[in-house]
C-alpha cells in the first residue's frame, strides 16, 4: 500500500474534541533541527578499540552511540554495514564480541558497534520502582509502565505523516514500512508507522486502543494545552516515565515520550523523529521551548 500524506498546519485556535477522527500534525516542519533529515555519515571504526573503551562497558546492559557510527555484520570494521546508527542512540547490549565489539540490537536489528564510540547508558530504573516492563499487559489498562510498553514496541517502525499503528510483535522488516521525501510532503509505504504525536497518543490510548489500528485523534497543537480529564503541565523536574515533553509553535511542533534521565539534560525518550529517523530511543537534549505533560490518571 502506498500513501501519500501531505499536511498543512492547523490553527491555533481549533478547539479540542475528543471525538476528533484525525488532526492535521505539524510536527515535521520547524522543528528546530530536531526533525531535519541529513545524511548521516558513519565515523572511522577501522582502529582497534582500546581495553579501557571495552572494560568500561562490562556488564552494562544498555549502551548509547556517542557519534553516527556503523552496525556492522559481524565483529570486525570490514564487515558489512546493516544501518548507521545516529549519535545519542540507545542500543540493548547482547553480549561482547572480539576485536572490541559489542554486539547490540537497536530498533529490531542485530549487529556489531565498535566500543570506542560507546558509552554506559546509565542504571536500567525505567519505572518508579526499578522495575523493567517485561510483564506489562501493553492491551491492559493506561498506566506509566504500559505506556512505555506500548512505545517501546513501536521503534524501529518508520516515520508515518498522521499516522499511528504498530504490532504487537514488534518491528521486522516486512511490517516496518517507509518513509521518503520530507514532510509533509513525503510518501508514507505500508501499513504501520507514527508521527510524533501518534506515537503519544497511541501510547496514552487516547484513540484506538488496539497498537494495530491506526489512530491519530491529536497532533502537538492539542497536546501543548492542559486539557482537564486528559493531561496537564507538570515540572521538568518532576517527571516520571510516561510522561512526555512537547512544544509547537508557529504551526510547527514536536513531542516525546519520556523514559529516564535528567529532563534538563539528556534523558532517554522514545520519539517518532522524521522520515529520515522513523521511530527511535535515543537519549538527547531538549530545550527550553519544550515542556512537560502527564497523562491524567499517571
Amino acid at each position: 500500500m502506498s500513501v501519500a500524506i501531505g499536511c498543512a498546519a492547523q490553527s491555533s485556535d481549533e478547539s479540542l474534541s475528543s471525538s476528533t477522527s484525525l488532526v492535521e500534525p505539524e510536527e515535521a516542519s520547524g522543528d528546530v533541527g530536531d526533525l531535519e533529515d541529513v545524511p548521516l555519515t558513519a565515523v572511522d571504526d577501522s582502529a582497534a578499540p582500546s581495553d579501557a573503551d571495552v572494560d568500561a562497558l562490562a556488564g552494562i546492559p544498555e549502551v548509547k552511540t556517542t557519534a553516527a557510527v556503523s552496525l556492522r555484520k559481524d565483529a570486525d570494521a570490514t564487515a558489512g554495514v546493516l544501518a548507521i546508527v545516529p549519535e545519542g542512540m540507545v542500543l540493548q547490549v547482547e553480549s561482547q564480541a572480539t576485536n572490541g565489539f559489542y554486539n547490540v540490537s537497536w530498533n529490531g536489528v542485530s549487529g556489531y558497534v565498535s566500543a570506542s564510540y560507546l558509552a554506559p547508558e546509565g542504571n536500567m530504573s525505567a519505572l518508579d520502582e526499578g522495575e523493567e516492563d517485561a510483564a506489562v499487559d501493553v492491551d491492559g489498562d493506561p498506566s506509566p509502565a504500559n505506556a512505555i510498553a506500548r512505545a517501546k514496541l513501536a521503534m524501529g517502525f518508520s516515520y508515518y505523516w498522521g499516522g499511528g499503528a504498530w504490532t504487537k510483535a514488534g518491528v521486522t522488516a516486512s511490517t516496518k514500512g517507509s518513509c521518503t521525501g520530507s514532510c509533509p510532503n513525503c510518501t508514507h509505504r505500508g501499513s504501520y508507522g507514527a508521527d510524533c504525536s501518534g506515537l503519544v497518543a497511541k501510547a496514552w490510548q487516547y484513540g484506538a486502543k488496539n497498537l494495530s489500528t491506526n489512530s491519530h485523534p491529536y497532533g502537538t497543537i492539542h497536546f501543548v494545552r492542559d486539557v482537564a480529564g486528559k493531561w496537564k503541565t507538570i515540572t521538568r523536574a518532576s517527571m516520571k516515565p510516561g510522561d512526555a515533553l512537547v512544544y509547537n509553535k508557529n504551526g510547527s511542533g514536536h513531542i516525546v515520550i519520556y523514559e529516564k534521565g535528567d529532563a534538563w539534560g539528556a534523558p532517554t525518550v522514545m520519539e517518532c523523529r522524521s522520515c529520515g529517523y522513523g521511530c527511535v530511543r535515543n537519549a538527547r537534549s531538549f530545550g527550553s521551548q519544550y515542556h512537560a505533560i502527564r497523562r491524567t490518571g499517571f
